[in-house]
């Protein structure tokens, strides 16, 4: 097994690593606008993550994305998660699941926003519906030529800079899952409120209302009953991505905190020479150690032909538990060696501090993660484990 890097894997970790360094600059811009960007700032920074080949990672070249293996893209996601107030937002990527949209769709929704012309939004968590997606009660009826919508959605990631919503809704009276393309101008849309988090994100998580929203049978993606199939998809890489961006997070917490550890002296000696800090310190590389490794290892996997696709849902459930976990821990520690500094606001630590607590609630909890691993454990034993062979 060779674990080193293509050359072009480097390449593209450097490219994406100077991409992460350019967003760093507009941190405590975005801290103190408590974290949006002027719109001309983001079309700069949009345009300069296309020059860079690390916009719309996810989708195929032919289409005018990066066409980049997961793996790939874990390699940049890593890199983006080293960069606060969510500004990995800016070098979009697009749902994976509109890959499966017709020609028509397509050009429609997925193209627009390959090109930085427009945004998508996934709305699936509902006010008594958050880890338990089937209980949503939001629903599409029958009527000429397409469907009625009608429900409530929360915590619509981007949202509020969206142009289209991908929107889970119970379809007809046997209640299929399905996704529907909504036009978030269409009428009977309404962004009801937007939220305030712990984090001073780029871009906002809000709420929606929708009431008696037509959607034309040409706006369902992937056919009515294939909705919870598709999101599922979607939590799957999405999922992976959350592990490698936190454990990119964890390691720019460790090099602020490492070097903060030699240069600050206390009691006539650097804090990095007291074994308690050293303690942490080592802490802190072994976690980020393991899980880069493990992400990595995931990723592979999930690139190769033939992948059990049930088996990777449960790895990246196992990838997104271990590292955000992971690097909450991390990141306390870090914060704990800086001190006094270390809880305030303009230091890049404390933001960390703030925006990695998300990463075990969204794309599922902690909690449901754990869920998802025990049960592919007791119905197909520790294959879960394994890894592939030849």
């Amino acid at each position: 097994m060779d674990f080193r890097y293509t050359p072009e894997q480097a390449d593209l970790k450097a490219r994406a690593a100077a991409y992460s360094r350019l967003l760093m600059q507009y941190e405590d811009r975005s801290e103190e606008a408590g974290g949006p960007l002027p719109a001309d700032t983001v079309r700069d920074l949009t345009r300069a993550a296309i020059d860079a080949g690390v916009y719309a990672i996810n989708m195929p070249a032919e289409w005018g994305g990066a066409g980049l293996s997961l793996l790939d893209q874990v390699i940049v996601e890593e890199e983006f998660g080293k960069v606060t107030n969510c500004l990995w937002d800016i070098p979009w990527r697009p749902a994976n699941v509109l890959a499966y949209g017709t020609r028509a769709q397509r050009e429609k929704y997925l193209l627009p926003v390959v090109r930085g012309e427009k945004f998508d939004a996934f709305a699936v968590t509902e006010p008594g519906a958050g880890s338990d997606p089937s209980s949503g009660t939001s629903t599409a009826t029958r009527t000429d030529g397409g469907w009625l919508l009608n429900g409530e959605k929360w915590f619509v990631t981007c949202g509020d800079i969206a142009d289209f919503l991908l929107v889970q809704a119970d379809a007809g009276p046997e209640r299929a899952a399905t996704l529907f393309f909504v036009d978030k101008q269409a009428p009977g849309v309404e962004m009801t409120r937007v939220p305030r988090f712990m984090h001073s994100a780029v871009n906002g998580h809000p709420e929606f209302t929708f009431t008696d929203v037509f959607v034309s049978d040409e706006d369902v993606l992937g056919g009515v009953g294939n909705g919870y199939e598709l999101t599922k998809e979607w939590f799957t890489d999405e999922r992976l991505m959350i592990a490698a961006r936190t454990t990119g997070a964890a390691e720019r917490a460790l090099e602020l905190a490492r070097d903060w550890a030699v240069e600050r002296r206390q009691f006539g000696s650097r804090i990095a020479d007291f074994q308690l800090v050293q303690g942490m310190l080592a802490d802190c590389a072994v976690d980020i150690a393991v899980n880069r490794a493990y992400t990595h290892q995931v990723a592979w996997e999930a690139d190769q032909p033939g992948t059990d696709r049930k088996a990777l849902h449960a790895k990246a459930s196992t990838a997104k538990l271990a590292a955000s976990e992971a690097a909450g821990r991390v990141v306390d520690r870090c914060v704990q060696i800086f001190g006094g500094r270390g809880y305030d606001r303009s230091y890049p630590v404390e933001r960390l501090y703030r925006e990695l607590r998300v990463d075990r609630i969204w794309e599922g909890t902690s909690e449901i993660q754990r869920l998802i691993v025990a049960n592919e454990l007791i119905k197909r034993g520790t294959r879960a484990l394994a890894l592939p062979h030849s």
